[in-house]
């Protein structure tokens, strides 16, 4: 029997599964809490569940460790992660504006230096690593990586492998090349992509750091795989210089979980966590992939993945008070930590505090709503308010009136917030599942007693949002419901193959498809519904999902292991190595191929186009069988730009992909 351990990390859960390779069945699953920052706490405690509730297993008899994770994804989501400086190389400063270069960017360094090549592939301008040294010299302290992004790095990468030589060379810091990450033109994008996953580096490291420590003090020897974007499996060791590339890994794994789990060929699948809801539809028993690279947090990358729509909506979601005249709330993008939760953790203090709100009314929110720290010691690279906020909550959470002494350090805390060292408690709709007996576990009178503080704030309309913590919840739940809604028809707008007038995130909220959702009685009649059943997977997708399914008037299949799909996609994958590059024609008669030495030409098309193809079957299969797979299979797609000259047919440019894949070795013994 081979045994697969897979093992999930999201924003609120981590989850394990045991699975029977060979009878395809589930042998044990388990959840833990996610810890934060230390992510070891809840690895190990899902770990060690999930070996307890199957004692026959020894862990010896793992043949495969695989994780998915949706921390990246929530992380840019959120727009967190550590800071990073950006080296640019060759590029023109208007370029900058592109692809949403300077608003990721933000208040991170910028290092613009002489250099790039032509389209060609030929060194446009020399590479400046005088002016590249001196900036170093200059960062600001609390620098966690470096990207590097030159012009054409992808005809040529020769800049940014030199500009990467000598910044390890000045510093002990990651760095990543944007060519090693696509092999496509656009350079503003890879340069974006390169920055992003500079900023998870430090992050995708401790959680893989943590796995692996816990599977080797339980006695686990099989090899540590983690979950692509796309759904393929990679070796831990690969994640490590690209977690970029785990962007919608938590997704991806949860559709594969999906498909196993109920065998559905045509379906939307839906999966509710903490943070996130991500949506995808579900072709001929699989997922298809986003031709325009991943699009997470507003930022659209060059990482290849699902084709999955992910928007800030989840159990642990902030819960706003709708603006206007409306009387009502909106749910999300940012993350809370639900009331009921911290106080199984901090009893004392967090009823105090909403004891002490509920004896006032009005109550201040800053007198309830608390701040927990998420870091171990002294943050750094703080500015002195931000430091000042987080010497005080050295101690632990504490309650806003406590934390903030003069109105200057909101901002500072909210920066704290944006960077992932400080998560704000307070109402969220896990706290109102419970309030209504749909969940359990957390502190129900923690939650009954947020919910009423929330309940006697005041609409634009002046009347209170709820006569009471149960009606309170009910909004809450209600609110979740539409916005999964317009999540799920998003999505089905934009898969369906009819063009239409609108954006598909336009015509899901239109007033015309409320009312046909609605299907109520009218002049007009109108009516709308999906043709395919949606699959609900999450802990909470049973709490929520049926009222979906009522208003999409479809079937919604909740499968019995929903709340671990993720970790079940985790193990039932294969490995995939992808390789990319081009062929291109500056002239008749000349032919240059772009392989990872650097350009080399040739006379002839076919010529260039198999010492391209050769060139990336090496790197392929090095990195697959780096992945763990013994004899991967090789396969190859080629795509030929060519125009009609005098007659003749000449080829401008040939661009091939190369494929090594397989399922990953199984430890014996």
């Amino acid at each position: 029997m081979a045994v697969l351990l897979g093992v999930d990390t999201g924003g609120t859960y981590t989850d394990a599964v045991l699975l029977d390779d060979d009878a395809g069945r589930i042998i044990a699953k388990a959840k833990a809490l996610t810890s934060r920052p230390d992510l070891s706490g809840g690895i190990g405690g899902a770990i060690d569940a999930v070996l307890q509730q199957a004692p026959q297993i020894d862990p010896a008899m793992i043949a495969l460790a695989s994780l998915s994770t949706t921390l990246a994804t929530n992380a840019l989501v959120e727009g967190q992660g550590t800071r990073a400086a950006l080296v640019l190389i060759g590029f023109d400063p208007a370029e900058r504006a592109r692809a949403g270069l300077a608003e990721a960017l933000g208040d991170d360094p910028l290092i613009e230096i002489a250099g790039g090549h032509s389209h060609a592939g030929s060194e446009a301008r020399p590479l400046d690593l005088d002016a590249l040294t001196e900036a170093l010299r200059a960062l600001p302290p609390g620098i966690a990586a470096v990207a590097v992004a030159a012009q054409f790095a992808t005809r040529n990468p020769s800049h940014e492998l030199a500009a990467r030589a000598a910044i390890r060379a000045a510093t002990d810091l990651p760095v990543t090349c944007s060519h090693e990450l696509s092999a496509a033109l656009n350079g503003p994008k890879r340069a974006l992509t390169a920055l992003l996953n500079a900023r998870l580096i430090a992050m995708i490291e401790r959680l893989i750091g943590a796995c692996e420590s816990h599977l080797a003090r339980r006695g686990i020897t099989a090899p540590l795989m983690a979950v692509r974007g796309d759904g393929a499996l990679v070796s831990a060791a690969l994640v490590r210089e690209r977690p970029i590339e785990t962007i919608l890994s938590g997704p991806a794994a949860s559709v594969a979980g999906a498909a196993w789990l109920t065998g559905q060929q045509e379906a939307l699948v839906s999966d509710i966590g903490g943070t996130t809801t991500d949506v995808c539809l579900l072709r001929n028993g699989k997922p298809a992939i986003d031709p325009a690279g991943a699009r997470v947090g507003g930022f659209r990358t060059m990482v290849e993945a699902v084709a999955m729509r992910t928007t800030g909506l989840g159990g642990d979601s902030e819960v706003h008070v709708a603006e206007g005249l409306q009387r009502g709330v909106r749910l999300g993008p940012r993350r809370q930590m639900p009331m009921a939760l911290l106080a199984t953790q901090h009893p004392e203090l967090v009823h105090r505090a909403l004891d002490d709100a509920l004896a006032r009314d009005p109550a201040p929110d800053e007198l309830w709503r608390l701040a927990v720290p998420l870091f171990l010691g002294r943050p750094g690279g703080l500015s002195p308010r931000e430091a000042a906020l987080a010497e005080r909550l050295l101690t632990g959470p504490q309650r806003l009136s406590d934390l903030i002494r003069a109105r200057v350090e909101a901002p500072a805390l909210q920066r704290l917030v944006a960077r992932g060292l400080v998560l704000l408690a307070g109402p969220t709709p896990s706290d109102a599942a419970h309030v209504l007996g749909r969940q359990s576990g957390w502190d129900t009178d923690a939650a009954h007693k947020a919910l009423a503080l929330l309940g006697r704030k005041r609409a634009g309309t002046g009347d209170r949002l709820a006569p009471s913590a149960e009606a309170m919840a009910q909004m809450i739940v209600d609110q979740l419901t539409r916005q999964t809604v317009d999540c799920l028809m998003e999505t089905a707008f934009a898969e369906d193959p009819r063009s239409w007038p609108l954006a598909p995130e336009d015509l899901a909220r239109h007033p015309l498809t409320e009312v046909a959702l609605d299907r109520g009685p009218g002049l007009v009649q109108l009516s709308a519904r999906l043709s395919v059943p949606v699959i609900g997977l999450g802990a909470s997708a049973g709490c929520y999902y049926g009222a979906v399914g009522d208003r999409l008037g479809c079937a919604m299949i909740v499968p019995e292991h929903a709340g671990v799909a993720n970790a079940i996609g985790a193990v039932v994958g294969q490995v995939s190595m992808h390789a990319e590059g081009l062929v291109t024609s500056p002239q008749p008669g000349l032919f240059i191929a772009h392989l990872t030495a650097g350009p080399s030409r040739f006379s002839e098309a076919e010529q260039a186009v198999t010492a391209l193809h050769d060139d990336l079957a090496t790197q392929a299969t090095a990195r697959a069988r780096l992945a763990g797979v013994d004899s991967p299979r090789i396969s190859a797609t080629r795509e030929d730009q060519a125009a009609e000259v005098e007659g003749q047919r000449m080829l401008i440019e040939s661009r091939l992909r190369v494929t090594a894949s397989g399922r990953p070795r199984i430890a014996t013994g």
